[in-house]
């Protein structure tokens, strides 16, 4: 991690040494007391954290904030619900890029039973938008939201903005051709297998433009690392 970040409760109490921010702190950076180290508050200012005492169950910690980071990219995703270890690699490496929104949908043809994974009903996920935005020297999060339709995710889109939807099928345009004329831009992918015509159907009479990667056909996770770094490229932000 490129920074270690906190909760606001977090920064008033001891880091218990079983925490593996501590192990990391004491291991990895081989901090001693007094030395420093990057640390943030998450969707809050970085700055930095003093190391002033290790206790047999706890480290001591005082920190000094400077500013916050940048905001978030303009980019919001919605994903037809993938298979478990997709969507964790979906959560932390999004998280990395900086993307606003993370919506993780039930589609025609995703499995049902990946909606009831652990990931969902347990803390993983915050953990794992965490990690990423630790690894990309961040406090921001994305907003995430799942367990529910892709008509519900369509209702709650802002009126304003693009909306791609990536499509191998029936889409007639490179995404890399698109132009952009506003932001926010919402980029939709269905689940592993794709959208249904119904799916089709129902992006387009919400506005959504149909864009592809090319001739290969990629995973899910690779095309929307893809893809947002081109929409980041078109929006001048990398």
């Amino acid at each position: 991690m490129n920074i270690i970040l906190f909760s606001p409760a977090e920064v008033e109490l001891p880091l218990p040494r079983q925490d593996p921010r501590a192990r990391h702190i004491l291991d990895v950076l081989r901090r001693q007391p007094g030395d420093t180290f990057d640390a943030g508050l998450i969707n809050g200012p970085r700055g930095k954290a003093t190391l002033v005492h290790v206790r047999d169950a706890a480290l001591e910690l005082s920190f000094a904030w400077s500013q916050p980071p940048p905001p978030l990219v303009p980019v919001r995703l919605i994903i037809g619900m993938p298979r478990p270890q997709t969507a964790r690699d979906l959560l932390r490496e999004n998280s990395s890029l900086g993307v606003s929104a993370l919506d993780f949908v039930g589609t025609e043809k995703s499995e049902p039973g990946y909606a009831r994974s652990s990931l969902w009903s347990t803390e993983e996920s915050a953990r794992l938008l965490i990690a990423g935005a630790a690894q990309a020297f961040s406090t921001r999060l994305p907003e995430l939201r799942h367990g529910h339709s892709l008509a519900e995710a369509l209702a709650r889109l802002p009126a304003i903005g693009a909306r791609i939807a990536l499509d191998n099928y029936e889409a007639a345009e490179p995404l890399g051709r698109l132009a952009l004329s506003a932001t926010p831009v919402t980029l939709a992918l269905g689940a592993e297998r794709g959208w249904s015509d119904a799916e089709r159907t129902q992006l387009r009479g919400q506005g959504f433009l149909f864009a592809h990667l090319g001739d290969r056909v990629l995973r899910t996770e690779t095309a929307c690392i893809a893809a947002v770094t081109l929409l980041k490229a078109k929006l001048g932000l990398t």
